[in-house]
């Protein structure tokens, strides 16, 4: 394993800071949530202090899974409530708030602004039964060839046509849902939008002939909004409730998670690959204009926007969602090993091992996951002991055979070389993760930032106040300056060709 830490600092076109100003981050995951506060200098970069930490999850109710989000929105406030005192403590002030959340879920509001039922989840099965009606009324093709949106079973559009009745209400996702309850503004911000299966890549428009199709009401979402601008200032209730300054204000960022993280990827130039890790990966390159050919199509990728404008042409790969629940039944049967410790159990365990295939929808559910993979392992022929270190690594092999296989995809489909691999998120800190990545991929692979989602976030918003200016470079750039990276290198005799 060969890992070199490189301090940077801030290069010659790094963006430039006019004042210091500070900025709230709501960055909620599909498992965790976050407030943070976010401080931009043109030494030091994006630092972040962690204001409050809170827990998320589905839960059942009613006989689905969905979001409590009552809960949610209620840890949301508290969050504000201190940052605002620690903010108020330091002398600083509270320039605006952005939010970042998961995509394709929605809360559904009506006319007198309440939320007429709990937001449910996509891993709920209920999208399920649609799929087949939605393609009825709109084939796969023609879907495709105007929104370049991957199939998977839980998108916004597959959950809508599961909805009895859609009429005198709207659909806000969920990071719009949020903005809503805190300044009364109805949005849909744009690098979301893009995953609902309803919105022209090209145009950057609702695609509007397929709400007709699936008669589904044309004012069915918000007007959109872009990332830098302006959803609303707060309610004079939440200014009561937090203690915020009566003039904050909430500035759409890329308001998909994965939209923020990639904002923030510390790249130097153009010919790189990212991977957003978390409970999902977020596997692809950054483009300007979408691919929408059949083979595109075919190979399942996505043309989601980014901050910018730009195109975020990936695939979802299962992710650490399979490691954390594997972790949860282990807990639960009383074996509570360290995740730093069973990740070095799995790296002293020979390479070569059994693999599955991380996305397959038969681990979107919560379950007993390490039953499951060890199913999965079988249905091959191969066995898996019994043993959680011979599970965790049967996993990391797996995401890192599946990360190489979805870049070779993304070069040959886009005719793009990529030289470098960029991880960010909490994956970046996997080093067994990243060892087998740079393995399997034959490419250099840079780790960190951690919170990139939180980075990006941070930076749209003082972009947007005037702190920064500059395009995505000079607001990379100005990550990679408070940023200690670390670079793994492929071992020699897994080099391969990522394009073969």
């Amino acid at each position: 394993m060969t890992i070199g830490t490189t301090t940077n600092t801030a290069p010659a076109h790094a963006g430039a800071v006019s004042s210091q100003r500070v900025f709230a981050a709501i960055d909620i995951g599909a498992s965790s949530g976050r407030v943070m506060l976010g401080r931009v200098s043109a030494t030091s970069g994006v630092s972040l202090e962690t204001i409050h930490r809170f827990p998320n999850g589905v839960v059942e109710f009613d006989g689905g899974l969905h979001w409590d989000f009552d809960a949610l929105f209620a840890e949301v406030l508290k969050g504000l409530a201190a940052a605002a005192s620690v903010a108020a403590t330091n002398g600083e002030r509270i320039a605006s708030i952005g939010i970042d959340t998961w995509a394709v879920d929605y809360g559904l509001v009506n006319d007198a602004g309440e939320l007429t039922a709990v937001p449910f989840s996509y891993r709920d099965e209920r999208s399920r039964a649609t799929v087949e009606r939605v393609h009825a009324a709109i084939p796969p093709e023609k879907l495709y060839a105007a929104t370049g949106l991957q199939f998977l079973q839980f998108n916004t559009l597959y959950q809508l046509a599961a909805e009895p009745d859609l009429h005198g209400v709207q659909a806000l996702l969920i990071p719009d849902l949020i903005a809503f309850l805190l300044t009364g503004e109805r949005r849909t911000e744009a690098t979301n939008a893009s995953t609902t299966g309803l919105f022209d890549a090209v145009a950057g428009e609702w695609a509007i002939e397929f709400l007709d199709a699936l008669s589904l009401p044309r004012n069915l979402f918000p007007p959109l909004i872009q990332p830098g601008e302006t959803v609303g200032t707060l309610l004079p209730a939440i200014i009561e409730l937090t203690g915020l300054p009566t003039d904050t204000t909430v500035v759409a960022v890329g308001s998909h998670d994965t939209a923020s993280a990639v904002a923030a990827v510390p790249a130097e130039d153009q010919d790189f690959a990212y991977i957003s890790s978390g409970t999902w990966s977020l596997v692809g390159v950054e483009l300007l204009r979408p691919v929408l050919s059949e083979a595109s199509r075919q190979a399942n990728f996505t043309n989601e926007r980014g901050v910018d404008s730009t195109i975020r042409y990936l695939r979802n790969v299962g992710g650490l969602w399979l490691l954390s629940e594997c972790q949860r039944a282990w807990a639960a049967e009383g074996y509570t090993q360290a995740l730093t410790a069973l990740l070095d159990s799995a790296a002293a365990l020979p390479s070569g091992g059994p693999q599955i295939n991380a996305d397959d929808p038969a681990f979107t559910a919560p379950d007993n996951m390490p039953d499951r993979i060890r199913s999965a392992v079988r249905n091959t022929g191969a066995v898996l002991p019994d043993r959680p270190a011979a599970v965790v690594r049967c996993i990391m092999d797996s995401l890192a055979a599946g990360y190489a296989r979805t870049l070779a995809d993304a070069e040959r489909l886009t005719g793009r070389t990529t030289g470098v691999v960029h991880i960010v998120g909490g994956g970046s800190l996997n080093r067994l993760l990243c060892q087998l990545t740079a393995d399997a991929t034959g490419k250099p692979v840079i780790a960190g930032p951690v919170e990139a989602t939180a980075q990006g976030n941070v930076l749209v918003q003082a972009r947007a106040a005037g702190v920064v200016t500059g395009g995505l470079p000079e607001l990379r750039a100005l990550v990679a300056a408070g940023t200690s990276l670390e670079r793994y290198e492929p071992a020699e005799r897994l080099v391969r060709h990522s394009a073969g």
